[in-house]
């Protein structure tokens, strides 16, 4: 003779027997109830999980997960609170699986949520019983990053990276970008999670990879190639050959700078390379479209005392060149450094009426002037116009 499981009356049992554990909408009874639900039973009800299975087991809920170790005596509801899932795929699986090793996107989103560090949480809950996925230690400091760290894929609900999973280098730079932070901040935290780099993280990383503190750090990134300034700067302040600091860069997923890497840089290299002619950062970036500025030829050539056509020759030799339209002079002049800070044309542009009466505005020089000397520095005029040989305000003034 069999006899039906009882009805639970009390309100523990009732809250026990409960799916959203709050004594309403009683559990399915085919249903398998998870380890989840049983750990946070007992947390709420202060008795051990133990006894939360017996009576389920005791309202007819026969199929209930539970561990291949032995359970817990006692659960507090912090540690029961890792066995939830949070998100917007919650309602699809609340609970961690028992039966399945803990993915590492569950460790960092728990360690999220719960502001734990993912190694407290892994040990949390191998101690109620969880398998965890990878092997190691963990990482002993929360870091609300770790999530984005190993999302590979934006949409939907993503892809992530799990325990052991090898990282590309673009997959750290593109982080990093994401997330403002330095590159081999990312790289140190992914290896700290166990994830497998295609290098070893170096903290002389950060030197190689720093291009700015003006304001806040900025790092190289995937499609910032390192401009040669960079290269040669970091190899005088690290004592490295420019060889090994391009070799360990294209290591961390960089490319080169583009063009020759001397051996030995000349002693006006950084100045030249350098925007403001000063050795120093921003540097000169290589323009495969149009070229070197003439400004900064004629620029360099008075900063440096080289002639124009020194200053090309070793511009080009390290990885630039002049737009096969420009004229440079013998020798440079500020007269025409300060017509040039006035024009933004390129030597693919045409210069039209407009901007010749705006150089000639600004310097002071007849728009007949103006227009002769940039025809004599390469620039095309695209008009037909008989300019005026009449001086502005400034030079009269």
């Amino acid at each position: 003779m069999s006899h039906a499981p009882v009805e639970p009356q009390d309100p523990a049992d009732l809250l026990i027997t409960s799916r959203t554990l709050d004594g309403k909408h009683p559990l399915d009874p085919g249903v398998r109830v998870p380890y989840g639900h049983v750990l946070y039973a007992a947390a709420l009800t202060g008795r051990s999980p133990a006894a939360v299975v017996a009576r389920l087991t005791a309202f007819g809920h026969t199929d209930v997960q539970v561990p291949g170790s032995p359970l817990p005596d006692r659960v507090s509801l912090d540690d029961a609170a890792l066995t939830r899932t949070e998100g917007h795929h919650w309602y699809r699986e609340p609970w961690v699986d028992v039966t399945e090793p803990v993915s590492l996107r569950r460790i960092v989103e728990t360690a999220g949520y719960t502001r734990r560090s993912p190694a407290d949480v892994a040990r949390r809950l191998t101690a109620l019983g969880y398998r965890i996925g990878g092997h190691g230690p963990l990482p002993e400091s929360p870091d609300p990053r770790d999530v984005m760290l190993i999302r590979t894929d934006a949409r939907g609900d993503g892809t992530w990276l799990d325990h052991g999973d090898e990282v590309p280098a673009a997959h750290v730079l593109e982080i990093a970008t994401s997330l403002a932070c330095s590159p081999h901040t990312a790289a140190t935290r992914m290896a700290a999670l166990g994830l497998r780099l295609p290098y070893t993280p170096d903290a002389a990383d950060e030197v190689l990879l720093r291009i700015s503190e003006v304001r806040s750090p900025r790092w190289l990134g995937r499609y910032t190639p390192p401009p040669l300034g960079h290269v040669l700067a970091v190899a005088r302040e690290t004592g490295r050959s420019p060889a090994d600091v391009v070799a360990r860069l294209e290591e961390l997923g960089i490319g080169g700078p583009g063009g020759q890497v001397p051996e030995t840089p000349e002693q006006d290299d950084l100045v030249i390379l350098s925007e403001a002619l000063d050795g120093a950062a921003p540097w000169l970036t290589r323009n495969t479209v149009v070229g070197l500025r003439p400004l900064h030829v004629l620029r360099a050539s008075l900063v440096t005392g080289r002639s124009p056509a020194e200053i090309t020759r070793r511009l080009t030799e390290l990885g630039h060149r002049l737009h096969e339209n420009a004229l440079l002079p013998e020798t440079a002049d500020e007269a025409d450094v300060r017509l040039l800070e006035t024009v933004d044309r390129s030597y693919l542009d045409g210069v039209h009426l407009e901007h010749v009466l705006r150089s000639a505005s600004l310097t002071g020089r007849s728009p007949a002037d103006v227009a002769a000397r940039l025809a004599g520095l390469g620039y095309r005029l695209a008009d037909d116009v008989e300019y005026p040989d009449v001086q502005g305000a400034l030079a009269a003034s």
